[in-house]
Order: C-alpha cells, then structure tokens, then sequence
C-alpha cells in the first residue's frame, strides 16, 4: 500500500474538517464549540498522520478514541438537546470510528510486514529459492 491514498483516512480527515468547520453554520451550544474544534482537529491531524506514515496500528486506535470521543461530546459538553450541533457531533463521530475501525486490520498487517526483520527475509527468501530448486 502507497502513503497517502488509503481512502478510510482521508474520509477521517474530511469527517473532521467537517466537525471542525460546521462551528461556522451550527448554534453553539454548550461546549460545542470548543469540542467540535479540537475533536475535529485531532481527527485532522491523526488522519494526515495515518496517511504519511503507512502501518500505524497505534494510531489507528488514537484516531479511533478520537471519533468515539467526539461522538459521546454532545453529552458530556452538555448539547445533547441541541439538534443541529449534536448530529453533526454524533455523524461526523460514528464516521470517523466506522472508517478507523476498518483501518485498524490493514494497518496491523502493514505494520506485521514491514517489521520483519531482514534476517527473517533472507530466511524466507532462501527458503523460497530452496522449494524451486536449482
């Protein structure tokens, strides 16, 4: 897998560029703003994160939590009743957690492949040229 064209990530960073610029059209209410803000900038900065540097399984969970914490905001930022400002929390939340969690395994393999040692490869590599034969 090429850096910077895993389409789960880039729909994270839209999901929180979204969060973070919808402070602009939706009525604050409670700490909305603030936790649209940051929340939407975390998933910003995780998902550009997961884009460049490819087989991150521990940012994946981070990007993760990220989603599922803006996702319960509207509770405990005190918005829950807001309509507007609360669905877009919850969307853009559950968006952000569906994409990241179908991430996570991609991401673990990615990590598995390139974290083998290069003794283990010319192991394998041998072996594979011992099954052909001469």
């Amino acid at each position: 897998m090429k850096k910077w064209t895993r389409w789960q990530d880039w729909v994270t960073v839209v999901a929180g560029l979204f969060a973070a610029l919808s402070v602009i059209w939706t009525k604050a209410a409670g700490s909305s703003t603030s936790l649209m803000l940051v929340f939407g900038a975390l998933l910003i900065i995780s998902g550009v994160i997961n884009l460049a540097m490819l087989g991150t399984p521990a940012m994946e969970w981070i990007q993760a939590a990220f989603g599922a914490l803006l996702f319960l905001s509207p509770w405990f930022g005190s918005y829950a009743m807001q309509t507007g400002v609360a669905r877009t929390s919850w969307i853009t939340g559950l968006v952000a957690l569906v994409v990241t969690a179908m991430a996570i395994k991609p991401s673990t393999e990615e990590h598995r492949h390139h974290s083998l040692s290069p003794s283990h490869e010319a192991a394998e590599t041998l072996n594979h040229i011992d099954r052909r034969g001469p």
